[in-house]
């Protein structure tokens, strides 16, 4: 429950109340002297906390968790292969039945309804892998699945895994064709309208649907118990939350026409260009196994790519087999007697936001962790031309998400380093300012910070121009491509992942004007006046924005705030006055905030779940960007955490905050809940300090170097 009050803007009005800060001069009370040292004491906590995970070469890296579809479609592929009684399918489906919910289907999120596809493949999944129909749980998960309206409303992905393995006829999926990979970029629809990850994904795909592979398995494995109607009598694949199209005309029944068109031809072999096409998506595909983690570095796509080399005639022995098969290897975390996968890796963005934190909280560059941090990111920034540059003329330049997917860096991951590289070298500017002269800080070492510290602005010179070439027309930010907003396209009957598109978002536009800020682009510049007139545009009409990337309304509210403001839109102007007021209606009895995904399907939710560090962190940092550091809210945000937080600095949260696709598919990233705190009571300690910030740094700094010797 949310504590909402009757008028929001009179928390503006509200006087601040001394929490942690300090009375003026510097002196304190007892209680606030007591206060300031626990601040001090979490803040420490937590960094140290993260300090002893960094990997050794540089980075951290935590793991990105999703929901059970992965571990599904894995013993899916192998059950294709004829492995679906190897050990590591036997763990994945011990994994599937922990993840079961008491009503016995499947759920996208902790605290989510059951999920027609991903139930489908779960309850398959263990078929497969031997777990008895008839056993209480198989029973349970059965009656769910019937009573959600079965398998005959899954959507087209998991159609293509029925198909597979013989439940239903190609017929009964969308038409991939591989000939759309021939259609020329100038064309209203081809592969370079998709989103980067719908692209990677229907490309395999289209060389799987061209060939259609099967594997029929015995009826006793397979699902005709979850189908209420015939196969031929299934409702088509449809993009969730879609309106109806009116008029005489109308994408979704053209495309219609199309796929019936497409496998009409299909059945009467008439494809002149069929050849000629699987040459050329296989060639896409596997020239983008270079310098990457796999095609586009994220789990869906190494499946199909799999299935698509083998498709092509590649051995399992094969250089490309066995790489994908290495790709999804790092991709499993194994514990006890299960398995479960990753989708992605997510180290540069993990770095990144660490790096942050950790410079708030007053590390400096010179220290050895952060230094190698640095160099690690340097070291994965892109340079040579990725998809994205079929539609931008641009030298390259930015950062991806993963290890390795330099075909794929995106404005979040780039946005967030250069303003991670901007932080880190303003924290080792104070130290060096107050810092005492010791003799073992060489020459050398100061030769070599210079040099980073020119690598470092070199590196975010190019990704400024590439961030700013990369804006769109309307005057916001996408992910990984420019102008990628074809609606028209999530009318295709294969668009039901809700994910066809790559359309600028709020979240993405404010960090895109912090970093640029930060980099030295002016209010004044015409992109920056284009950015700030989209987010005014897009604020919902209670003052909050949607949130893409994160979940939700108080991640884009967040990030909407703080890139107004890092651009000069003073605090007084109604955008921000409007969007702080959301935030503090939204604060709950505790003082922490928190909102469930369940609120891109239901709006009138948002705002509102369990309470979450990370979500409180998000909302501290927006109140803070819009000048409310001494507001009694935010103290008791800040208090929240402080009293949350476990001994060793960490948090405990079990809510998936990140979002991979609004309505399929959302994420927990196990890091979420320790930097993006430290980073929210770090610059709650700086906004509210009447101390300089160069002595709290020093003090900070003297004090490591003490323990350190």
């Amino acid at each position: 429950m949310t504590n909402t009050p009757r008028n929001p803007q009179h928390w503006l009005a509200q006087p601040p109340r001394p929490h942690f800060r300090p009375p003026a001069g510097g002196r304190r009370d007892g209680q606030a002297a007591a206060a300031s040292a626990a601040l001090d004491l979490g803040i420490a906590r937590t960094s140290d906390w993260l300090i002893q995970r960094q990997l050794p070469a540089g980075p951290w890296c935590a793991e990105l968790e999703g929901d059970t579809i992965l571990e599904s479609e894995y013993i899916l592929l192998l059950a294709w292969l004829g492995q679906e009684t190897s050990a590591a399918s036997h763990k994945a489906a011990r994994y599937l039945v922990q993840k079961q919910l008491p009503s016995g289907g499947w759920a996208m999120y902790p605290g989510g309804k059951l999920e027609v596809s991903g139930s489908v493949k779960a309850y398959f999944a263990l078929k497969l892998t031997g777990h008895d129909p008839d056993a209480e749980y198989m029973q349970r998960a059965q009656r769910a699945i019937r009573e959600a309206g079965g398998a005959d409303v899954v959507n087209s992905f998991t159609r293509f895994y029925l198909a597979l393995l013989g439940q239903i006829s190609y017929e009964h999926c969308p038409a991939v064709p591989p000939e759309l990979v021939l259609l020329p970029n100038w064309s209203p629809i081809n592969i370079y309208r998709m989103s980067a990850w719908s692209r990677t994904i229907v490309v395999p795909l289209s060389i799987m649907w061209a060939h259609q592979p099967l594997r029929a398995i015995a009826p006793a494995r397979g699902i005709s118990e979850l189908f209420l109607k015939a196969p031929a009598e299934w409702p088509p694949p449809r993009c969730p939350g879609l309106g109806e199209e009116r008029g005489w005309f109308s994408w979704e029944q053209f495309f219609r026409r199309a796929d019936q068109t497409v496998q009409w031809l299909e059945r009467r072999r008439w494809r002149p260009l069929r050849k000629r096409a699987l040459a050329a998506a296989g060639e896409w595909m596997t020239s983008r196994f270079a310098h990457s983690d796999g095609l586009g570095a994220i789990f869906p796509p190494i499946i199909w790519s799999i299935i698509a080399l083998k498709c092509l005639g590649y051995a399992d022995e094969s250089a490309e087999v066995r790489y994908n098969f290495e790709q999804l290897q790092s991709l499993m975390i194994e514990e006890g007697d299960t398995l479960r996968l990753q989708p992605c890796l997510s180290p540069v963005w993990d770095t990144s936001i660490a790096l942050r934190a950790l410079a708030a909280a007053g590390e400096t560059l010179d220290r050895p962790h952060l230094a190698r941090a640095v160099d690690w990111l340097l070291d994965k920034e892109v340079t040579r031309p990725g998809d994205w540059s079929n539609r931008v003329a641009a030298p390259p330049g930015g950062w991806f998400f993963e290890y390795h997917n330099e075909f794929y860096p995106d404005v979040d991951d780039t946005v967030m380093v250069m303003i991670a590289l901007r932080e880190t070298l303003a924290a080792r500017q104070v130290g060096q300012n107050t810092a005492p002269s010791y003799a073992e800080e060489s020459a050398a070492e100061e030769d070599a910070q210079a040099a980073r510290a020119g690598w470092i602005a070199g590196a975010c010179e190019r990704a400024r121009r590439w961030t700013l070439a990369m804006q769109n027309r309307d005057g916001g930010w996408g992910a990984f491509d420019k102008d990628n907003d074809s609606e028209f396209l999530c009318r295709v009957p294969f668009a039901d992942h809700n994910a066809m598109i790559d359309p600028s978002t709020p979240d993405l536009t404010g960090r895109a004007l912090e970093a640029l800020a930060a980099w030295g682009v002016k209010p004044a510049d015409p992109a920056v006046q284009r950015a700030v007139k989209f987010l005014r545009q897009t604020q919902q009409p209670d003052g909050s924005w949607y949130g893409r990337w994160g979940v939700n309304y108080i991640y884009g509210t967040w990030q909407a705030l703080v890139g107004l403001a890092a651009v000069g839109v003073p605090t007084s102007d109604p955008v921000i006055q409007t969007g702080a007021s959301w935030l503090l209606a939204h604060q709950q009895a505790g003082g922490g905030w928190g909102e469930s995904a369940d609120s891109y399907e239901q709006p009138a939710l948002c705002g509102q779940g369990p309470v979450t560090a990370s979500q409180t962190a998000w909302a501290l940092l927006g109140l803070l960007a819009a000048g409310l550091a001494e507001h009694p809210a935010v103290a008791r945000g800040a208090q929240y955490l402080l009293d949350s937080q476990q001994e060793d600095g960490s948090w405990t949260e079990t809510e998936f905050t990140g979002v991979g696709f609004p309505r399929v598919f959302y994420l927990r990233y196990h890091y979420y809940p320790i930097y993006f705190p430290l980073l929210a009571l770090a610059e709650y300690r700086r906004k509210n300090s009447s101390a300089p910030r160069e002595q709290k740094v020093l003090a900070s700094r003297e004090r490591k170097w003490a323990s350190d010797r």
